[in-house]
């Protein structure tokens, strides 16, 4: 009887679940940069108006750019993380492409083909006679 390759769904589920946690992922952390930028921004505005110090502005200046820094670095793993998952993602799927089969009076035909021999195992058993 002719059994067909079937694709592990178990795995393809989880790989699928795995990139949609590292896209939401990416997208948090620029929600997050925006936010930590418009709060810079209106910090800026209190420094310019004089409600803060110099001192205090520059302090803010070094922890928004560590915080970026952080973001940024965060982002560019889980953008690593979700081109890896997509690449086992798409071979996956392509392992699955069909194998062609024909109905005939016999029975079905086709599948594997049987593996060509090469020319180097041919010469080998032609120098041991």
């Amino acid at each position: 009887m002719v059994r067909i390759k079937l694709m592990n769904e178990e795995l393809f589920a989880k790989l699928q679940k795995d990139l949609t946690v590292a896209g939401e992922l990416i997208r948090a952390r620029q929600e997050e940069k925006q936010k930590l930028i418009n709060a810079f921004d209106a910090e800026g505005k209190r420094f310019f108006f004089g409600k803060i110090s110099q001192r205090a502005w520059q302090s803010s200046i070094k922890k928004t750019n560590l915080e970026l820094q952080r973001l940024d670095r965060q982002r560019r793993e889980a953008i690593k993380r979700a081109s890896v998952l997509s690449e086992r993602i798409r071979k996956l799927c392509s392992s699955q492409a069909p194998v062609a089969y024909r109905a005939t009076m016999t029975g079905i035909i086709g599948g594997a083909k049987k593996a060509k021999k090469s020319k180097s195992s041919k010469a080998k058993k032609r120098k041991k006679k």
